[in-house]
């Protein structure tokens, strides 16, 4: 465990706290509505477990600061992890799933996602990088909803705004950044923010490409990664799940 966890969010003056000062889960918890689930899938990567990169402890840190930066009594300390296959995935409104790139969907997969977003259910995705893992990622998500485009979002959208009132949509990049000083992987040289609209203009799903929100969350603590990257990174996320609560 880390000596300290730092959530360095700087426009609500969220500094540091020690590990030992955390309260216990029973109470921290309230009467939770809310679930951070990550989505566990199928995948082309030799041990089926792109996944659960940064997991728990990026999930972990998250809701720490979910809760810590709004004050929201809703919020379920325990996140989750479910297989797309599962029925359970129904009772979530939110979804997290991590390298994308490595996606490689079954029809029973792609067929229970697709109901679960057609039904209202938000997904977002994260942490893929280049056109390879772009590519990949199209052809599974057509799996899922054949019907619908990815749309590139600009800084208008209500999702940058419906809580904090993102300004810039910049690149996050991993921890990888602190060693070499590429905010870029695998040729992923520009930041894309892009979304899934069904026919009413909800947000189905929103897609994070060259960008890396689980690495911010993680290493949010450690004092070489950027604080601006931390920052929107947790800002961001908070928007996806006031977003997926309220659409």
């Amino acid at each position: 465990m880390y000596a300290r966890l730092l959530l360095l969010i700087l426009f609500v003056g969220f500094a540091s706290a020690q590990i030992d000062d955390f309260p216990d889960l029973q109470e921290r918890a309230g009467t939770p509505e809310f679930t951070f689930l990550r989505l566990v899938y199928s995948g082309h990567d030799w041990a089926g477990s792109s996944w659960a990169i940064d997991y728990p402890k990026a999930d972990q840190q998250f809701l720490y600061g979910l809760r810590k930066l709004t004050d929201f009594g809703f919020v379920n300390t325990e996140h989750q992890a479910l297989l797309i296959s599962d029925p359970k995935v129904f009772n979530y409104p939110f979804l997290y799933a991590v390298e994308v790139g490595t996606m490689n969907l079954s029809d029973q997969e792609a067929s229970q996602l697709r109901e679960y977003l057609l039904r209202g259910g938000f997904l977002v995705v994260d942490d893929f990088h280049g056109e390879y893992e772009w590519q990949n990622f199209y052809r599974q998500i057509k799996k899922v909803l054949p019907e619908y485009e990815p749309i590139d979002l600009d800084i208008s959208h209500p999702i940058f705004h419906c809580y904090y009132d993102i300004k810039e949509l910049i690149q996050i990049p991993g921890l990888q950044f602190v060693y070499s000083g590429r905010t870029w992987e695998k040729g992923g040289y520009e930041a894309h923010y892009k979304g899934i609209q069904d026919e009413n203009g909800r947000l189905m799903v929103m897609i994070n490409h060259n960008v890396d929100l689980g690495d911010a969350w993680e290493w949010a603590e450690v004092e070489i990664y950027p604080r601006e990257y931390a920052n929107l990174a947790f800002q961001l996320g908070i928007n996806y799940i006031i977003y997926a609560m309220t659409h």
